[in-house]
């Protein structure tokens, strides 16, 4: 499913640590590793404040990681700096969770879309009108938005145009985080069915963040579990009930749906996350796992593979052969 020959982008061994009060560490990521594959969708899912969100920024370079390489075809994106990087940005785009707020308020549809082609001098001024309005039309809302200004739109379409301009730049790459959880569950299935249907066409790689297991198993490829910094639990987005790890199923078992079995108890973890300032020795997850054992509150656990594109860091399983 998973080609090698199709790999855009790779993190390898991404860590990255804040300081904090009384001279603490807070580590945001640890050692994560994950790969990113043309026409491909990689969900990341996980509590707030795990790290999603730090990690996906270090793919469009908003920050560098303490440790590790982000290779995108093989060249290390945390080594460039100057013009370089600057060229770099246009093949990995992000679509952000507030697009209103990565609007500058004064600028019409025409010019948001337009600015990335302007930058890198591929339009010409005289072309605004007629590539805003091609990219507009490509996302499903009329031509004529190319004169609204952002406060003119609802959240749905101020999300479409957010889409356009990543896609103005014909990008590889698109990182899209919490791209739908403001917006109404039926503009989310349309955002979600725009999406895909953009990958399809373009065969971009999209690495998407969510807090909703049951919406990201909808689309994805591929499902990466994050907890406390640390990625728990890799599975193909079609397997996702099939997951392993207490903590996906505790996720898998809190999803609502109507076609659930509503005579069936919703299981919860009653304990509290620990403060990220504060993990405990051996294994993140100890702490709210009722499978704990003494050798998880000793070593952390490394990810294994136990099944075809199926990796998970719990002491309960052994390395498929």
């Amino acid at each position: 499913m998973f080609d090698d020959k199709e790999l855009i982008l790779e993190a390898k061994h991404i860590t990255r640590r804040f300081p904090a009060s009384g001279g603490r560490k807070l580590t945001a990521c640890n050692d994560v590793s994950l790969k990113f594959y043309k026409g491909k969708t990689l969900g990341l899912i996980g509590e707030s404040g795990c790290g999603k969100s730090t990690f996906m920024r270090f793919l469009v370079s908003l920050d560098s990681p303490d440790e590790g390489q982000i290779l995108f075809k093989g060249k290390d994106l945390t080594k460039l700096k100057g013009e370089e990087l600057r060229q770099m940005r246009q093949h990995i785009q992000m679509v952000f969770q507030d697009p209103g707020s990565s609007f500058n308020p004064k600028m019409k549809v025409r010019d948001i879309i337009c600015e990335p082609l302007l930058n890198f001098g591929r339009i010409k001024k005289s072309e605004k009108d007629a590539v805003a309005r091609k990219y507009l039309e490509m996302v499903d809302l009329s031509g004529d938005f190319a004169d609204r200004f952002p406060h003119n739109m609802s959240g749905g379409q101020r999300q479409r145009v957010a889409i356009a301009r990543a896609i103005a730049l014909e990008p590889e790459m698109i990182v899209m985080d919490e791209a739908t959880c403001a917006l109404d569950v039926s503009v989310q299935k349309t955002i979600i069915e725009l999406v895909c249907r953009l990958q399809k066409e373009k065969h971009i790689a999209i690495g998407f963040i969510a807090h909703d297991l049951g919406l990201i198993q909808s689309f994805a490829h591929q499902v990466a579990v994050m907890y406390l910094g640390n990625i728990v639990e890799i599975i193909p987005g079609e397997n996702v009930q099939k997951a392993q790890h207490p903590y996906t199923q505790a996720l898998l078992s809190a999803i609502f749906d109507t076609r659930m079995d509503f005579h069936k108890k919703i299981e919860s973890i009653d304990s509290e996350i620990p403060s990220p300032l504060d993990v405990p020795v051996g294994c993140p997850f100890q702490t709210r796992c009722e499978h704990c054992m003494e050798i998880c509150r000793k070593e952390s656990p490394l990810l294994k593979t136990i099944g075809e594109n199926h990796e998970i860091a719990c002491h309960l399983f052994k390395e498929e052969h």
